[in-house]
């Protein structure tokens, strides 16, 4: 809601990036009525989320104030395709819940059916404005509540939110400086086979209730990427920089060729090298991430 209410008065207080010759050529005027009809969809998505969580006895979430990574309507685009796969790839995985949960709780299951298909138009709006097919793939990335709540946490402004993150209740992992990025790659650029992929912990953050501050130095670890509904998994090898302070960097090959779909893929860098049957599975042995890349 928060990031369509900005995109929102830039396209209308005239911001520059935001101007008429920026999203041209998109009918200007169409343009605006669908972006405040998804920010007004997008308020009712958060009540109905709400409300889930008050049917399972658990705390509303209330917002935070959020930065977010983009500067003009072309990175905007961008930006909300991405945040929207990643809801389509976390819905399927909450509606699991509910109906394993039973009960009054199944119910929930259809409302959030009506949902993962609305946004699924949301998203084919997105990319039919930066000129890309309106559907990426037949098959889209599946992913978990956890991946999704590390990859937005990174867009939350510290202290900004009403209650704890804690009480949300997911895992987090640690913290990365390369992780905070969306790599994308398209068309021509797309190499034949691979192309190395490299990430960063962050040293700044040495909380010791997060999954990384238990890695040593040389462990064994592997880098995951759910990409359509394939789990690929890659070996990641550990290398110390050490510049003020040492800071652990992975190198993994990112191979095209082993199953990747186009749109979403989410990677995420795990302990061991063991192959994962489920995306929950692999959030479950993560200790970084997640990285989320967009193919085209």
């Amino acid at each position: 809601v928060a990031f369509f209410n900005e995109l929102l008065t830039n396209l209308t207080t005239d911001v520059p990036g935001y101007r008429a010759n920026d999203t041209f050529p998109l009918d200007r005027a169409l343009l605006i009525k669908n972006i405040e009809a998804i920010k007004n969809q997008e308020e009712l998505h958060a009540i109905a989320v709400n409300a889930f969580l008050v049917s399972a006895k658990q705390q509303p979430i209330s917002p935070c104030q959020y930065r977010f990574p983009v500067t003009n309507f072309k990175n905007a685009m961008f930006f909300a395709q991405v945040f929207t796969d990643l809801a389509l790839s976390t819905i399927p995985a909450v509606q699991l819940l509910f109906a394993r949960d039973g009960g009054t709780a199944s119910r929930n299951v259809l409302t959030l059916g009506s949902i993962l298909g609305q946004e699924g138009q949301q998203d084919g709006y997105f990319r039919s404005t930066q000129q890309e097919t309106a559907s990426a793939a037949p098959f889209l990335t599946g992913g978990t509540a956890s991946i999704a709540y590390n990859a937005l946490i990174k867009l939350i402004v510290e202290d900004s939110c009403p209650q704890p993150l804690s009480d949300i209740g997911l895992p987090r992992w640690g913290p990365t400086g390369a992780f905070n990025q969306i790599y994308i790659n398209n068309g021509n650029d797309r190499p034949e086979e691979s192309f190395p992929l490299w990430i960063s912990a962050n040293p700044e953050v040495t909380n010791g209730s997060l999954p990384w501050s238990t890695f040593q130095f040389g462990d064994p670890a592997s880098m995951i990427f759910l990409s359509g509904q394939n789990i690929i998994t890659v070996p990641a090898t550990d290398y110390r920089h050490y510049g003020g302070n040492p800071v652990d960097n992975f190198r993994t090959e990112f191979p095209f060729d082993k199953g990747f779909a186009n749109g979403l893929t989410i990677a995420i860098l795990a302990r061991g090298n063991q192959s994962f049957a489920t995306a929950n599975a692999a959030a479950e042995a993560a200790i970084l991430g997640p990285v989320l890349i967009e193919m085209n």
